[in-house]
């Protein structure tokens, strides 16, 4: 399992999300997008990304809005309480992190940020890994 997936497992349990919820959550928090795009963004059915929008509408955590450029369509929202849940679930990563740059020197970081971006440009590089079968 990655360490994305892993993180998403640790969010899931501890708010009650699906996997897939908590996937959905993390494209949301990025920016708005319509349910299409969910589904094309996780891999499944718009009717299953409607489910998916749904479900998290009926907890709170997304609203339907009217798209910003074109009223015909419909984009969904995370709320700020979706915001605050998830960052609680993920304060104590996110503190260790801090804890962690503060403890490395400007050399170091540098040597931290240039390896990252080389793994980071030799993954997208790769290209998908999996293939997906429609």
């Amino acid at each position: 399992m990655s360490l994305e997936a892993d993180v998403r497992q640790h969010v899931s349990t501890s708010t009650g999300l699906s996997d897939t919820e908590v996937h959905a959550l993390e494209h949301l928090a990025r920016q708005p997008i319509g349910p299409a795009e969910i589904a094309r963004l996780l891999d499944v059915s718009t009717a299953a990304s409607t489910g998916i929008v749904d479900r998290l509408e009926a907890k709170g955590h997304v609203e339907r809005r009217p798209h910003s450029r074109d009223r015909r369509r419909t984009e969904v929202v995370i709320t700020d309480s979706a915001r605050s849940e998830v960052l609680q679930h993920m304060g104590g990563m996110f503190r260790a992190l801090a804890q962690l740059d503060a403890s490395l020197s400007p050399d170091e970081r540098e040597v931290v940020v240039r390896y990252l971006r080389g793994a980071v440009a030799a993954a997208e590089a790769a290209g998908p890994l999996v293939e997906t079968v429609p």
